[in-house]
């Protein structure tokens, strides 16, 4: 997990599995440019990353606004030359409603910052690593892409369009030297989660988690350098879950077992 000279872009480094993968990106090396909407958040990730020892700026953008990813990514450039080769997109919201009475303009929203962004930040990243006849690229998806949940009518069809747009990605970036996977965290614990998450709410995910145990950070940021690393090199397209079995499992009690 060697990434000496190379440039990472993370949009949604200002917090959660965002914020964690440009630490760990910096720690192996990257020039990290930290992205997120708050750039009060990017710049506190950015100086922990600089007082560590590693190299990183902070960057305000709007993934859902194409002038706000330009500008962020003209920012890197004039840092870290006009090479973007590794892409994170974590930037992300969830937007909770009912389906029955969901508000088009929240349904819109939640669309444009995880479908739209995605697009864009690809789309600018691309052509830096179309040049370069390089790149990984990374979308941070869900479980919710292929698993429905009660309120998450928006945030699963994006997901889901994300995992979409990932393929077409690995499709027509794959022949340059650039491949694009996305990942599909299952429950995980993070700042925000804890905060919201009852002990019930934890047992219930637990019970359905073959590992026994909610995601980490860790796991996360372990997947998504692996998937940028020059190991996964022929991992093209693929939908990752990292989620302890989630996806996998079915009913958890049963009758008596021989």
């Amino acid at each position: 997990m060697n990434f000496e000279n190379k440039t990472a872009f993370v949009t949604g480094g200002g917090s959660g599995i965002g914020e964690a993968t440009a630490v760990a990106l910096a720690a192996s090396g990257a020039h990290v440019v930290v992205a997120d909407l708050n750039l009060e958040n990017a710049t506190k990730v950015a100086s922990s990353i600089l007082k560590q020892g590693g190299k990183a700026i902070a960057v305000a953008i709007d993934v859902s606004d194409a002038n706000s990813v330009d500008c962020a990514f003209e920012t890197a450039e004039e840092w870290y030359g006009d090479t973007t080769h590794l892409l994170v997109n974590s930037a992300g919201i969830l937007g909770i409603h009912a389906f029955i009475d969901y508000p088009v303009e929240l349904f819109n929203k939640v669309m444009a910052v995880n479908v739209t962004g995605t697009f864009l930040c690809s789309q600018r990243a691309g052509k830096s690593m179309l040049k370069a006849g390089y790149g990984r690229i990374v979308n941070v998806a869900s479980v919710s892409a292929v698993r429905a949940g009660i309120g998450r009518t928006a945030y699963g069809t994006s997901k889901a369009a994300m995992v979409g747009l990932t393929k077409q990605l690995s499709m027509e970036l794959g022949p340059h030297g650039i491949t694009a996977n996305a990942i599909a965290p299952g429950p995980v614990l993070t700042p925000l989660t804890e905060a919201s998450y009852t002990p019930e709410t934890i047992e219930a995910y637990t019970s359905m988690i073959p590992a026994r145990r909610l995601g980490v950070l860790g796991d996360m940021t372990a997947t998504i350098l692996f998937l940028l690393s020059e190991g996964a090199a022929y991992i093209n397209g693929a939908y990752l879950p990292v989620d302890g079995g989630y996806l996998a499992s079915g009913v958890s009690k049963t009758g008596k077992l021989s």
